[in-house]
C-alpha cells in the first residue's frame, strides 16, 4: 500500500526538514520545497501530494499565490497553511482561499499527525 504523500512548502529549511523528519517517522512519504514554484514544477512532473503544508510568507511567490496556481494541479487535495500570523482576519482570509486549515507557528508538533491523519485517513 502506498504511503500518503505530504508536500511541505516552507522557505525555512530547518523547519521544513523538521516537519519532513517528524512526519516520515510517522509513516508518511514527505517531500519539502523551499519555494512555491519548486513545488509547482515537481507536481507538473509527477505524483500530486495527498496533503500540502504551505507556508504563507515566502519570497517571490507567497503561499496564497502558490495555492491559486497549485489548485488546478492537485484537485481537491487538502491544503493547510502554516503561519505566524494568528489574527482572526488573517485566518479567515486564508481559509477563504480554499485551505482546510491553518496551523499557527510555533505549534504543538504532536497535533500535526492527527491533523494530517484526519484529512487522509491515517498513514500507511
Amino acid at each position: 500500500m502506498k504511503k500518503p504523500y505530504v508536500a511541505i512548502v516552507d522557505d525555512d529549511s530547518a523547519f521544513a526538514n523538521y516537519l519532513r523528519t517528524f512526519l516520515s517517522l510517522r509513516g508518511y512519504e514527505t517531500r519539502s520545497y523551499s519555494r512555491g514554484d519548486e513545488m509547482l514544477a515537481a507536481v507538473k512532473q509527477g505524483d500530486p501530494p495527498d496533503v500540502v503544508l504551505l507556508d504563507v510568507m515566502m519570497p517571490d511567490v507567497d503561499g496564497p499565490a502558490t495555492l491559486e496556481r497549485l489548485r488546478p494541479l492537485i484537485g481537491d487535495a487538502p491544503v493547510i497553511f502554516l503561519t505566524a500570523k494568528t489574527q482572526s482576519s488573517d485566518l479567515e482570509r486564508l481559509t477563504s482561499l480554499g485551505a482546510v486549515g491553518v496551523i499557527a507557528k510555533p505549534f504543538d508538533p504532536m497535533a500535526l499527525p492527527a491533523e494530517v491523519d484526519g484529512l487522509i485517513g491515517g498513514a500507511g
